[in-house]
């Protein structure tokens, strides 16, 4: 029986890339970061978001400039890894002032995080005012009326900003199937 193709040639360009840059990506990070142990955890996210990329947007062909693109990624996996980290320490800081009697189990708080991140991860790209009418809209049930005295913009313009949020919102659940 003739062997079977499998998915490990389409990795074949970045077991390369991993090969010749990771230690060079590793120690810019570190040289950023200051912590290797961080740097090292960046590194392999880095990768890792390579290995799971579309395979029509995944290194299909040698790179001119193999850094700079390790860079560009490296960057934004460092980018999301600050984001959710802020989200958590902010998560924690408001469980931390909830009254005695209202503490939650770490399962609860682990999948309330989870879930804080991934909302963020779907509002990723929207504007400031355009996230923030969605949350007040969405979070809170203000009326437009209300979000527009918040933001200190006309109706309209939250009915555009809502508008915008929500086709953000389906198109990101479209991709993310």
């Amino acid at each position: 029986m003739p062997p079977v193709a499998s998915d490990c040639s389409a990795h074949q360009p970045i077991a390369v890339l991993y090969g010749d840059h990771h230690g060079w990506l590793v120690g810019w990070l570190r040289a950023r970061l200051g912590c290797s142990q961080q740097a090292a955890d960046l590194a392999q996210d880095t990768f890792v978001r390579l290995l799971l990329a579309d395979p029509q947007k995944s290194v299909g062909s040698p790179l001119k400039e193999p850094r700079h693109f390790l860079v560009t990624v490296a960057k934004r996996v460092m980018i999301d890894s600050f984001r959710r980290r802020a989200l958590e320490q902010a998560y924690l800081q408001a469980l931390a002032e909830q009254p005695p009697g209202l503490e939650i189990s770490p399962e609860e708080r682990w999948l309330l995080i989870e879930t804080l991140q991934r909302l963020d991860a779907m509002l990723d790209g929207l504007g400031r005012k355009a996230k923030r009418a969605f949350l007040l809209s969405q979070l809170q049930g203000l009326p437009y009326k209300d979000i527009a005295e918040e933001l200190q913009v006309s109706v309209s313009s939250v009915t555009k900003y809502i508008a915008k949020a929500t086709e953000h919102c389906l198109f990101f659940a479209l991709d993310n199937q």
